[in-house]
């Protein structure tokens, strides 16, 4: 923090400027009000700074977590987000003393991508009312809300909020094109509000009283009587701010060079931050994805920056609640609208939609999912169909090929008199429960031979279903008369095998070998000592084989084997 602290300080004045009218939005979108949103920027942003695991994460109330808010606020009210943020809080610090964060990877990019959608669908659709001017109908689907907003807005239509909105708007997706460096939404919102207050626009509701500095840390309002109930909506709090804040912390690293966050520390300061957010009437909090941005365009190099950005809003808090509070709520919905399209990255969702159907399929149902139901079970939504395609495709990678005898010692003819008997193949891939009776109808199937040799060496992993598969099909196999036998069995492979009592079914037969020429001419003693086959000399000393029925086979003109007269 002492290597570069005036770019650091002017970095985190840059991201105030910038989170302040995003923390009064979202906190009203919340249903807590503009005074959440700065408690919750303030005391989540200053000890996530310190107890996170970035150097450039910056901390605050996101669209987001409001979504998932929003219904928690309308059933529970305000003593339910407390109680709902402290469990939050100590779920997330159980993650980082599990060290789950490295689990992060395994989200795909497709899930990423379809819940950031339906997320910006969700905070636009959310700001409908104050955009509109109308009173915010009851209600906690988002889509149903929207439309009885328009449906009053139509009754009595007043342009005013709306022009104010899409003034907002315009200035920040105009001015982000013209000079991204410049917070223009703290502009808009200055300009709103003066225009509000010269031309005395009654339409355009402000905020409302703000307290004058952050309250003490209260608990009088958790609700322990809705604790129980109000445990699954606490697992999604801890879900989203786990997920999102290392996702964030991702991309910060990305857009710098020697910057590694720590992942299980970022779990634990975002746990600290939920545990103590709530106690001085914030909502839950989480790393924000475009104040970081900011953060780390605008020069940051430390957490200093962070640190800074929550002391400005502390002193805006204390110094300018009066000022804040005549912000049109218009001019705030006007912010929100230009974030949601700011959020909706067209490049990286074109690259998904076009790279296979099924990210396509996993990036659109997400996103429907997100605005249909709510972001936590959007997300297990996508990552359930996704890990399903993903075994699809690993399934159908699994290949059971029919492989030529290995010629070995024997010669031409003794080779064609024993491929008449004996077929093999060999297993390539993973054999588990996706792929598994796949195989066990192609065993099954095998022509009217006498041996079947199975390779076993390319098999690269194996469950017990596999396992399972394979002993069913050794034991139909050989109610038909047909031997099986198995080689190059690795290592890793013989406990599920044995497991299942398919090695000890082997073993009566002495029918595992290590290699395939080893199963071949164990295959040979079998069709000799069974009678199908005579013994089959030297090919120097006696060069013509026996079949059961006395015939001989000799080399006919053309070299192949054709049999003669007894």
């Amino acid at each position: 923090m002492t290597r570069d602290p005036r770019r650091d300080l002017l970095a985190g004045l840059t991201v105030a400027i910038v989170a302040l009218p995003l923390a009064l939005g979202f906190g009203v979108s919340s249903g807590l009000g503009a005074a959440a949103g700065l408690a919750t920027a303030v005391v989540a942003g200053a000890l996530a700074a310190v107890f996170g695991g970035s150097n450039l994460q910056v901390s605050g109330p996101t669209g987001a977590m409001t979504v998932v808010l929003v219904p928690i606020v309308a059933q529970y009210g305000p003593g339910g987000v407390l109680t709902v943020g402290l469990l939050a809080g100590l779920l997330l610090i159980g993650l980082a003393l599990a060290r789950a964060g490295k689990y992060m990877r395994y989200v795909p990019a497709p899930v990423v991508e379809g819940f950031t959608l339906g997320i910006a669908c969700v905070i636009g659709l959310q700001q409908l009312p104050n955009a509109l001017g109308v009173a915010g109908p009851e209600g906690d689907r988002v889509l149903v809300v929207a439309w009885r907003a328009v449906e009053t807005f139509v009754r009595h239509p007043d342009w005013t909020a709306p022009a104010l909105a899409a003034g907002v708007a315009a200035v920040m997706l105009l001015g982000a094109r013209w000079r991204p460096t410049v917070p223009f939404s703290i502009v808009g919102v200055i300009v709103a509000t003066v225009l509000a207050q010269l031309l005395h626009l009654t339409a355009a509701t402000p905020i409302g009283d703000l307290p004058a500095g952050l309250p003490a840390p209260s608990l009088a309002f958790l609700d322990l009587s809705s604790l129980s109930s109000l445990l699954a909506p606490a697992v999604a709090v801890a879900a989203l701010a786990a997920l999102e804040s290392l996702l964030s912390a991702t991309v910060a690293d990305g857009m710098t060079v020697g910057q590694r966050h720590d992942p299980d520390r970022e779990l634990f300061g975002q746990g600290v931050a939920n545990l103590a957010a709530p106690l001085f009437g914030g909502v839950p909090a989480t790393a924000a994805i475009a104040r970081t941005a900011v953060n780390v365009r605008t020069g940051a190099g430390s957490r200093l920056a962070a640190l800074t950005h929550a002391v400005v809003l502390a002193v805006i808090v204390f110094a300018a609640a009066p000022l804040v509070s005549k912000i049109p709520l218009a001019a705030l919905a006007g912010v929100l609208l230009a974030t949601a399209i700011h959020m909706v990255e067209v490049g990286s969702l074109r690259a998904m939609a076009g790279a296979t159907r099924s990210d396509a399929l996993i990036l659109i149902l997400t996103a429907v999912a997100t605005l249909a139901l709510d972001l936590v079970y959007a997300v297990i939504i996508g990552l359930i169909v996704a890990g399903a395609l993903a075994l699809r495709a690993v399934a159908k990678q699994a290949r059971l090929d029919e492989v030529p005898l290995d010629r070995g010692d024997h010669s031409a003819e003794e080779h064609a008199l024993l491929a008449e008997h004996i077929v093999a193949y060999r297993i390539d891939g993973p054999l588990f429960f996706a792929a598994a009776h796949r195989f066990l109808l192609e065993l099954t199937e095998v022509a009217d031979v006498r041996v079947v040799i199975l390779r076993m060496s390319r098999v690269s992993t194996m469950d017990a279903t596999g396992a399972l598969v394979l002993k069913d099909a050794v034991q139909k196999l050989n109610r038909r008369g047909i031997a099986v036998m198995f080689s190059g069995v690795r290592a890793g492979q013989r406990q599920v095998l044995d497991s299942v009592g398919l090695l000890d079914l082997l073993r009566l037969g002495g029918r595992e070998y290590g290699t395939t020429p080893e199963a071949i001419q164990g295959a040979r003693d079998h069709l000799e000592s069974s009678g199908v086959l005579s013994a089959v000399p030297d090919p120097e000393t006696s060069p013509r084989p026996t079949l059961k029925d006395g015939n001989t086979t000799t080399a006919g003109p053309t070299g192949h084997s054709e049999e003669a007269p007894r």
